[in-house]
């Protein structure tokens, strides 16, 4: 009879720890579906910002062709009317050729000046998309990063049968959730100073 009490007390002891492993398991899974989903939703994200970062650079590359073409144009400009002006007084048809090409090579100029304005707004938005889209990429990072941590721990605290670490683990498990949702959501959760560790 007196092995009665050890008898119940291991087997309360083992069904605790069978709950222990219940919701262990059920926090893995839970974590490694999330963790798919971010991954296939940052993985698009990537992709754009690697589109986004291209089209910037090709309209930043855009700007200067059209800034050597603006440079050109006004020295053409100033070299006709130099040589304008070198041009005698009675070759009067010679001067009104060179005056309607030098009007014509500013009338340039001014166009690439207007044209590089307009690409350098359409670059700079492709800049802030960029921006944009590397913020939630760092949002699915960090929820990675906790997900992942969570899943080491738990699987810790199925072998060593401790709670604190089934504990601490939960905890990143819905810090890693709050990130994911935020990133999926476009809402503003980023600790700057773990995205700068993590860059």
């Amino acid at each position: 009879m007196s092995d009665l009490p050890e008898v119940v007390s291991e087997q309360v002891e083992k069904a605790g720890e069978s709950r222990l492993n219940s919701w262990v398991a059920l926090t893995v899974a839970i974590s490694a579906t999330l963790m798919a989903l971010g991954n296939v939703k940052d993985g698009n994200i990537v992709q754009a910002m690697a589109q986004a970062q291209a089209n910037t650079v090709d309209q930043w590359s855009y700007y200067q062709a059209k800034g050597t073409k603006q440079n050109l144009a006004e020295a053409t400009a100033d070299q006709l009317t130099i040589q304008r002006d070198l041009t005698s007084a009675s070759a009067p048809d010679a001067r009104q050729l060179l005056d309607r090409k030098i009007a014509e090579y500013q009338d340039k100029a001014k166009l690439y000046e207007r044209e590089k304005g307009e690409i350098k707004k359409v670059a700079e938005g492709l800049q802030a998309e960029y921006d944009r889209l590397n913020y939630r990429d760092d949002q699915f990072d960090i929820a990675d990063a906790c997900l992942t941590l969570c899943m080491s721990l738990m699987g810790i605290a199925a072998l060593t049968k401790k709670r604190w670490l089934f504990g601490f683990g939960a905890a990143l498990a819905l810090l890693g959730i709050a990130f994911e949702v935020s990133a999926f959501l476009g809402w503003q959760l980023h600790p700057d100073f773990i995205a700068k560790l993590l860059s």
